[in-house]
C-alpha cells in the first residue's frame, strides 16, 4: 500500500478550515502534542493496519482503523462534530466514539475511532 495515511488524515482535518479556526490553528498532530499545555488540540495514530482480502492468496485490500482524540479545557462536540465530517468525506466510517474526562488535568477529551479500507497497489 503507498497511501501514506497518516499524511492523508492530517492534510485532510487541517483543510478543514472551520476546524482549524475551532482549534485556534493547526493543532493536529500524530501521537503527541509538542506542547502538553496546548488546548484545544487533535491528536491521533493508527490502531490496526492489516491485509483484509486475498485473491489466490495475495492480498488486495488493507483495512485500517485510527484513532482521532479531541482534548480541550471545555466542550469537545463542535470540534469532534467537524473532525467526523471531514474523515466521513474522506470515506472514513466512525466505528466508535467516546466521552472522556482526564481527572489529572482535568481535560475533556473525546475519542473516535474510523475505518477504512484501501486497495493494494
Amino acid at each position: 500500500m503507498k497511501t501514506d495515511i497518516k499524511t492523508e488524515i492530517r492534510t485532510a482535518l487541517l483543510n478543514n478550515a472551520a476546524l482549524v479556526s475551532l482549534l485556534g490553528g493547526q493543532r493536529v498532530y500524530q501521537l503527541a502534542a509538542p506542547d502538553a499545555t496546548e488546548y484545544p488540540r487533535i491528536t491521533f495514530f493508527e490502531v490496526t493496519n492489516y491485509d483484509a482480502a486475498f485473491a489466490d492468496d495475495v492480498p488486495i485490500m488493507v483495512d485500517v482503523i485510527v484513532q482521532i482524540d479531541v482534548w480541550s479545557k471545555g466542550s469537545t462536540s463542535a470540534i469532534s462534530g467537524e473532525v467526523d465530517k471531514t474523515m466521513k468525506e474522506q470515506g472514513w466510517s466512525r466505528t466508535s466514539a467516546a466521552d472522556l474526562y482526564e481527572e489529572d488535568t482535568q481535560v475533556y477529551h473525546r475519542a473516535m475511532r474510523f475505518r477504512r479500507q484501501y486497495e493494494e497497489e
